[in-house]
C-alpha cells in the first residue's frame, strides 16, 4: 500500500508539475483601427455649392459672355484658292461662341463646296478665332479640254479643277480606249486611275520630260517622252521595278545613237530599239 501510496502521489505530482508550468506567451493584441471620419454635412454642402459654382460660371464664359465668341475667321495653306471662297464655303457664324462651333461640321462643308480641297482641319484659334487649314490637290496629270485649258486630275484618279496654263511637269493624260484589246472591260474613270498610278511611279526626271501618258486598255500604257522617244509601259503593276528598269536603259541609251524606244512592260528584261 505504500507503494501504491508513493506511486500516486509522484503521479500528482508530475500532474500538478505540468498544471503549473510556464505556459507560451501570447502575442499583444492589436488595436483596433478606426473607421475615417466622415465630412460634417455642412462641408459636403459647401463643397457642392462651390463646384456647381465653379461649372456655371465656366459655362456662362463659355457660351454665355462674350469673351469667348468669334470675331475672327481665317484660311492657311491656298494655293489656287482664295480666302474668301473657303470662308464662304465654311459659313462659320460670326459672333457665335467660339466653343460651340461645329468644327466637323464646318470641315465638310468646305470639302463639299471645294473639290480642289483634299483635306481640311478646322481650329479653335482661342480666345476669338477660328482657323481653316486647307491641304489643295495637286495635278498628277492633266487632260486637255476641248474647250480650251486644262482638266487637273489628282493621285485618286478624280478630275476635281481646271486650269488655263498647263501645269508645269505634269504630263497630259490621253485615254484612247482599245476596244479590241480588252479596253472594253474598263471605264475610262478605271483607266485614269492607271495613269496616274504609272505617273506616280515614274522617277522624277523622267516625269518631267513626259509630254504624254497614252492609255488604249488596262495593259497599254504608253509614255511619250521629250525629243521623240517613246516608252511601252504596259500596265500599272511592278511600277518601281520599271522605273529603274527606265532609268538603266535611258542612261544606257545615251551611248546607243538613234534609240528612242524602250520596252520596259516586262522590267527584268527591258528592251531598247530606234524610234
Amino acid at each position: 500500500m505504500g507503494g501504491a501510496a508513493g506511486g500516486t502521489t509522484t503521479a500528482r505530482g508530475r500532474g500538478d508539475s505540468t498544471r503549473s508550468g510556464p505556459s507560451s506567451p501570447r502575442p499583444p493584441a492589436k488595436p483596433g483601427r478606426r473607421p475615417p471620419s466622415l465630412p460634417a454635412p455642412r462641408t459636403l454642402v459647401a463643397v457642392g455649392v462651390l463646384v456647381a459654382a465653379v461649372l456655371g460660371f465656366g459655362l456662362w464664359a463659355l457660351y454665355g459672355s462674350s469673351w469667348f465668341r468669334v470675331e475672327q475667321v481665317s484660311a492657311r495653306g491656298l494655293d489656287k484658292l482664295t480666302e474668301d471662297e473657303v470662308l464662304a464655303a465654311a459659313a462659320v457664324p460670326v459672333g457665335e461662341p467660339l466653343a460651340g462651333v461645329d468644327r466637323a461640321a464646318v470641315a465638310a462643308r468646305v470639302r463639299a463646296e471645294l473639290r480642289r480641297v483634299e483635306s481640311v482641319e478646322v481650329v479653335r484659334d482661342w480666345p476669338k478665332g477660328v482657323r481653316i487649314d486647307v491641304v489643295e490637290r495637286t495635278p498628277r496629270v492633266v487632260m486637255e479640254r476641248s474647250g480650251g485649258g486644262w482638266t487637273e486630275v489628282d493621285r485618286t484618279g478624280l478630275r476635281y479643277g481646271t486650269t488655263d496654263k498647263r501645269p508645269r511637269g505634269v504630263p497630259r493624260l490621253v485615254v484612247e480606249p482599245d476596244r479590241g484589246v480588252g479596253g472594253g472591260r474598263f471605264d475610262r474613270h478605271r483607266l485614269r486611275a492607271e495613269a496616274v498610278v504609272v505617273a506616280g511611279d515614274l522617277p522624277a526626271e523622267v516625269r518631267r520630260r513626259t509630254e504624254v501618258i497614252r492609255v488604249r486598255s488596262f495593259d497599254s500604257i504608253r509614255l511619250e517622252l521629250s525629243g521623240s522617244r517613246v516608252v511601252m509601259w504596259g500596265s500599272s503593276e511592278y511600277g518601281a521595278e520599271k522605273a529603274r528598269a527606265l532609268r538603266a536603259v535611258l542612261v544606257a541609251s545615251k551611248e546607243r545613237a538613234g534609240a528612242g524606244y524602250f520596252d520596259v512592260s516586262v522590267p527584268s528584261a527591258p528592251a531598247v530599239s530606234g524610234s
